[in-house]
């Protein structure tokens, strides 16, 4: 491999992959995007500036690739566990998109595959990499212990095509958009998840759900509260993270960020600017591969989000009992 121009090859190039693959054309000279592979090859990839980009019609051949050093895998998480799989078989390392996969049993798998093989491997759990969100963060030891964490977040439903639903496995909004928010309890409080309780508008058994509310508590003591929906109106993304010092009232959508502490003065107003996530994720994943550091957000990251998105499942389906983690089997 030259780590002064790591070979790229992209793994789904459908909306969200495109931005990928923009970034990759024209924001990182340290990467070089070889290959991409797509469902109908034939359709080719017009991106300017890449018109040396080979394109494959599957993911077998586009790993094979000797120009490929490194693979970005951005298709719905139903294909991660066979692409990781034929990666790992290759020594080549992986950042795959959110969720990591549709099953904490495919997540675990899919962690365990990379670790035993000793290929580095990455969640694109793009939200961490938001200003707002990072600003917060650096406010975790001022707040004091953490005490309550409430988060919501809104995404307008869109229209998807036929298959949409079979690549996360039929689940829905939790697992698709939700994921970042169970992904953000743990990152903001470093505190595992203890216990969950749920209740969804329907449940993945007779269609995938639009919106879904969460109650866990964490192993550290921290009450969370998840809003999580599909909406016809405008997005929002919202968070109140209140500890024994300081509360911190946040919205990632608005670039806000005021604080409070614990005498209800104001102490603090931010507007932080505003963020390229996918293209902090992609940089900060060649540069853990240039250096062979750890990555900073690991597969088992990815597999903590989907075994807490597994038991919202599970209680929901209970009629919204609690369910204990970490899960067994």
């Amino acid at each position: 491999m030259n780590k002064d121009c790591i070979g790229v090859g992209l793994i789904g190039v459908g909306r969200h992959g495109m931005r990928y693959a923009q970034h990759l054309v024209q924001d990182l000279p340290t990467a070089s995007l070889r290959a991409v592979c797509r469902r109908h090859p034939e359709q080719g990839f017009q991106v300017p500036g890449a018109e040396s980009v080979r394109v494959y019609g599957d993911a077998r051949s586009l790993i094979a690739d000797p120009t490929v050093d490194v693979v970005v895998v951005v298709t719905p998480p139903i294909y991660s566990s066979e692409i990781c799989g034929l990666a790992v078989q290759a020594r080549k390392p992986l950042l795959i998109e959110k969720p990591l996969a549709t099953t904490a049993t495919d997540a675990r798998m899919i962690v365990a595959q990379a670790c035993e093989a000793g290929v580095p491997l990455m969640t694109a759990q793009t939200l961490r990499f938001d200003q707002t969100i990072q600003h917060m963060k650096t406010l975790q030891a001022w707040i004091g212990r953490s005490q309550q964490l409430d988060l919501v977040f809104h995404i307008e439903i869109r229209k998807t095509a036929p298959d949409h639903a079979a690549g996360y496995g039929q689940r829905g909004a939790l697992l698709e958009i939700g994921v970042h928010m169970l992904d953000l309890v743990r990152y903001l409080t470093g505190e595992e998840v203890r216990d969950v309780r749920c209740t969804m508008d329907q449940h993945p058994t007779s269609a995938p759900e639009l919106r879904a509310s969460v109650h866990l508590t964490t192993m550290g003591g921290t009450t969370c509260q998840i809003e999580i929906a599909r909406v016809l109106d405008s997005r929002a993304g919202r968070a109140i993270w209140i500890g024994s010092q300081g509360r911190v009232e946040a919205d990632w959508m608005q670039r806000r960020i005021r604080c409070v502490d614990e005498t209800g003065v104001e102490t603090m107003n931010a507007d932080p600017p505003p963020s390229q996530t996918v293209l902090h994720t992609l940089t900060a994943f060649l540069q853990a591969v240039k250096n062979n550091s750890p990555m900073p957000i690991t597969g088992e990251d990815g597999y903590r989000a989907v075994e807490i998105a597994e038991a919202c499942y599970r209680s929901a389906q209970a009629g919204g009992k609690a369910v204990t983690l970490p899960l067994e089997g």
